[in-house]
């Protein structure tokens, strides 16, 4: 029986084409599915191409470039500079840490080898070499610290890469941090042919693929934190501004420094008074009184809005605060001393007033009367007593609800007195009877219960504006003592104490003292050669646990960074400041800050004309230069 052979039937390569495609698009569909969900897939480039000098990442070029050149001493944040720099830019720190033991035993050889160069040089009669002496000194401090475990060792690496949109826009970026890194005599190389590697060291997965180390100790290594710039964030407080270092609000409460005192420093429209006015306003919201002394009417828009005190004081106004007043005490120390505390405060402010402190300024002491003579101040003495005596004031303090004497009662005694009483009375009578009387020779006409007082001295005479900032601060800080709460005490102008030494001493007495009844003193002056000449201003600048400094003119800068101790670029900054910029100091901590307001705010407190006008016509106000609108931020809604 037969059989026949099966036919084979013909291979179609279409066939087998079409199936081989079908396959491969198979396995792209699922190794596409089954990596689309890694990150990588979304963070990755669309591409990467590499070249000797700097490489390609999608659209954007870049450049890696590691340290190789330190100076002999690095101070601390030093790399803050480039952290802080507005570019787009990757850094790597890598730290390795050495055995001691390892290191002691290197230096040991070093430093003979150093020592026996120094030999044969001397020997062949060459020329002394600085940096092999300089290079052996170091060491053997090295080896000391290292041997009582002061210091140790590491090997420290830094990179970074740049990025650009294009080669131009590089070599721009290039050139600016490698002219920062410069100027701190740290110098830096592009990783030539070995970008790729450069790029794994920077990206974030901890791998040295470039390992260009250098030795560095303890307190070398410390100096590379790259996160320098102060943080004045605290959980208590009113907001400030904004920290130009990073961006981070600045608020902060000044009463909880050692004491409550700040001084602003600024050139005449800078922005002082609507800085000041801003931590009024805004300390007020937290509970906090404040006192203000106004000697070119700034601050009474303010205190009309938020429903102040505005007290105003001239000679054709009907105010009458009485320099005679005794505080209303209730510690039994403060109240056996009232008097005698008070007695002093009227010596100083008489002397100012009959011109004796007077005779002490620059300029014209020649024409002022001269200075109270010994006997003079004894029997000034002698007839303030007495005065009180006759009111039935004595040192008990039973005594001190009285009805104080007046400047008209002292003046009457002074002429009923031997000696030199006549001739005081005299030199006191245009208080009393002539041009100035009234305002300050009878019985204090004013009740201060409100939040925010404002004192406005602007409408007085040249010659009676020390004085009666003399008289206002006493007033206040009489009331300071008879009743503690949290106060601010705003002396805006306060140059004008500065040029009479009483005034200045009652000034600088009360920043001292100041802490003790809760009370935080902001001394304001534009004039800041003649404050930070006088030796009492130094003291109040000494005495000031804040400090805002804004722009200055050229000619301050030298004295603000004397008293300061200003780095290099805050001195060249202080002068360029735009407004509403500056230094705030609280403390050890200080930052570059931008003073920051609502629209509210701003309505409520400026004094810029054209804001003023914009306001009256029912326009939207403009913030001013150098401030930035919170209204999105802190003030929803406003």
């Amino acid at each position: 029986m037969a059989f026949g052979k099966k036919k084979e039937q013909p291979i179609d390569p279409v066939a087998i084409a079409q199936a081989q495609r079908m396959r491969e698009q198979q396995e792209v569909n699922e190794a596409f599915q089954k990596g689309i969900t890694a990150l990588r897939d979304f963070i990755a480039p669309s591409s990467i191409e590499f070249s000797g000098t700097h490489f390609q990442l999608g659209t954007r070029i870049a450049r890696t470039y590691y340290i190789y050149g330190y100076p002999r001493q690095v101070f601390t944040g030093w790399i803050s500079s480039i952290v802080n720099l507005d570019e787009v830019m990757d850094l790597s720190l890598f730290i390795y840490p050495v055995e001691s033991q390892v290191v002691l035993e290197n230096l040991r050889k070093k430093v003979g080898q150093l020592e026996a160069g120094l030999q044969i040089d001397a020997e062949k009669g060459r020329v002394r070499d600085p940096a092999k002496q300089a290079a052996i000194m170091d060491a053997e401090e090295m080896r000391d610290k290292l041997q009582v475990g002061e210091e140790r060792f590491f090997r420290f690496g830094f990179y970074f890469t740049i990025y650009g949109g294009s080669m131009d826009e590089l070599e721009f970026v290039t050139h600016k941090v490698e002219s920062i890194l410069g100027q701190q005599l740290v110098f830096s190389k592009p990783a030539t042919s070995q970008q790729e590697q450069g790029l794994n060291s920077t990206v974030p997965q901890f791998t040295d693929q470039l390992q260009i180390r250098r030795n560095f100790s303890t307190g070398a290594l410390s100096t590379s934190f790259p996160f320098t710039s102060a943080d004045l964030t605290q959980d208590s407080g009113i907001l400030y501004g904004i920290n130009m270092h990073n961006s981070g609000l600045v608020i902060f409460d000044r009463f909880s420094l050692e004491n409550g005192n700040a001084v602003v420093f600024a050139k005449s429209g800078a922005g002082k008074s609507f800085t000041v006015k801003l931590e009024a306003l805004r300390s007020m919201m937290l509970g906090t009184e404040v006192f203000i002394i106004d000697p070119e009417n700034e601050y009474q828009r303010m205190a009309e809005a938020v429903g102040g005190a505005y007290v105003r004081l001239s000679l054709s106004s009907n105010t009458r605060i009485n320099p005679f007043d005794l505080p209303k005490v209730v510690d039994t120390d403060e109240a056996d001393n009232a008097l005698r505390s008070n007695l002093i405060t009227l010596h100083g402010l008489l002397r100012l007033m009959m011109g004796g402190a007077q005779a002490q300024m620059s300029g014209n002491a020649g024409n002022m009367m001269p200075a109270l003579s010994p006997v003079e101040e004894s029997d000034l003495d002698a007839a303030l007593i007495e005065t009180y005596a006759k009111a039935g004031i004595t040192n008990d303090p039973l005594t001190h609800n009285s009805t104080p004497p007046t400047i008209n009662d002292l003046y009457d005694t002074l002429l009923h007195m031997g000696n030199t009483g006549p001739q005081l009375a005299q030199r006191l009578r245009k208080y009393t009877t002539g041009t100035f009387a009234g305002i300050f020779s009878q019985q204090s006409n004013i009740d201060i219960n409100n939040q925010l007082v404002v004192f406005n001295i602007r409408d007085l005479e040249d010659e009676l504006r020390p004085v009666a900032m003399y008289i206002v601060l006493n007033f206040i800080w009489n009331k300071t003592k008879s009743d503690q709460k949290r106060r601010m005490l705003v002396v805006d102008e306060a140059w004008q104490l500065m040029k009479y030494e009483d005034s200045a001493n009652f000034l600088f007495s009360l920043a001292k003292r100041a802490r003790k009844y809760n009370l935080g003193i902001t001394t304001i002056t534009q004039d800041v050669e003649d404050f930070m000449g006088s030796r009492m201003g130094r003291a109040i600048v000494a005495n000031a646990s804040m400090q805002i400094l804004l722009k200055q003119s050229s000619s301050a800068v030298d004295v603000l960074s004397d008293v300061f101790k200003l780095t290099s670029e805050e001195k060249k900054r202080l002068s360029q400041f735009p407004v509403g910029q500056g230094l705030f100091f609280a403390g050890q901590n200080h930052v570059h800050i931008q003073i920051a307001a609502s629209p509210t705010e701003t309505g409520l407190i400026t004094t810029n004309p054209e804001q003023i006008k914009q306001m009256g016509q029912g326009g939207e106000i403009n913030q001013p230069q150098g401030t930035i609108d919170l209204s999105n931020r802190l003030y929803p809604g406003v």
